[in-house]
């Protein structure tokens, strides 16, 4: 008798809560196909491990010792030697990647297309179905306004319905405040002690306190950093007296967009906080990608990895490493 499927829930699609928009399969195989081919020296290659065990790869023969698993006796071997022998293999193990996804309440916003919630759950989607592939297992750190919520790796389906779970249940209530990204990355680099891909979703609002854990992080994983924008956030457009909302904190801002001075400054600050998120993410080695609320964010996340193939004829490791790893997921 087979077991019942657990599937969740699928969230209510609304034009406040619009959701990625299409998905389609013939993209998401571009994200195979539009990272180069596997590089052995930036991954343990196959995800052979230096222990024997199971796997395909033969290390050596020895003679049988009582405990030995049976199945693994060479008859021919045993046979020349008048004495039992088994087969040894290199051990084998699936390459785990962990998805870091922003949850908290400033994710909620979006003025174009969609939210960035949105664009984060298209991005999870998109990334859980190359690394739950073939045997490889995929874990979440979701974090907002509380503790980390934490979905140990889990192979296949149950990876992808675990990241199912965790995109439907929402984010965080507005004034729930903003976990530190610092303390998140120093949580997911306890649990990914094996190497493999980190992929973080996030807006990069707050302090700037990941950049040492992130580059801890990044000595042994490769790391994608998807950082999610808005129009609105970047320039204001003259709309009259605005209220300006926290919606972590539930500061409140009044301010006459009308003025042109205003606009400037806000436009000013806006992409000095922009580049600062860029340059510290340059600093730790991660590889950044920015994606928006208008216009087809999927389309410039296989783009940017279709350009990590370029990236390594021209000795960006970064960009390599983590195109590598993608690679190394979907790979037949």
């Amino acid at each position: 008798m087979s077991r019942p499927r657990i599937v969740p829930e699928a969230p209510d699609r609304t034009p406040d809560k619009p959701g990625p928009g299409p998905v389609p399969q013939a993209v998401l195989r571009s994200l195979d196909l539009a990272v180069m081919k596997r590089i052995e020296s930036l991954l343990p290659g196959e995800h052979m491990t230096p222990q024997v065990g199971q796997g395909t790869e033969l290390a050596g023969i020895r003679p049988y010792f009582p405990g030995d698993d049976v199945r693994h006796i060479d008859w021919n071997v045993t046979a020349r030697m008048n004495e039992p022998h088994v087969r040894v293999h290199v051990g084998e193990r699936a390459l785990t990647s962990w998805l870091v996804l922003d949850v908290s309440a400033s994710m909620a916003f979006g003025t174009a297309d969609r939210r960035k919630a949105d664009v984060a759950e298209g991005v999870g989607l998109a990334v859980g179905h190359v690394t739950t592939r073939r045997g490889n297992r995929l874990g979440v750190v979701a974090f907002g306004g509380h503790a980390p919520r934490v979905i140990r790796p889990r192979q296949g389906r149950l990876g992808l319905l675990g990241l199912l779970a965790e995109l439907r249940r929402g984010g965080e209530e507005e004034n729930a405040g903003r976990a530190s990204l610092g303390t998140v990355l120093k949580t997911t680099a306890a649990l990914g002690r094996q190497r493999g891909m980190i992929v973080i979703v996030s807006d990069f609002r707050g302090e700037l306190d990941w950049e040492g854990p992130l580059k801890a992080l990044r000595a042994r994983h490769g790391v994608l950093a998807c950082e999610v924008r808005d129009p609105r956030e970047q320039e204001l457009v003259p709309a009259g007296d605005l209220w300006l909302v926290d919606p972590e904190t539930g500061r409140q801002l009044q301010i006459d967009t009308r003025k042109r001075r205003v606009r400037e400054r806000f436009r000013a600050a806006a992409a000095q906080e922009r580049e600062e998120i860029a340059a510290a993410l340059r600093r730790a080695g991660a590889d950044h990608v920015v994606l928006s609320t208008d216009g087809d964010w999927l389309k410039t996340l296989a783009g940017h990895l279709r350009r990590g193939e370029a990236a390594l004829r021209a000795g960006n490791s970064t960009r390599a490493a983590v195109a590598a790893r993608l690679q190394a997921l979907s790979a037949s």
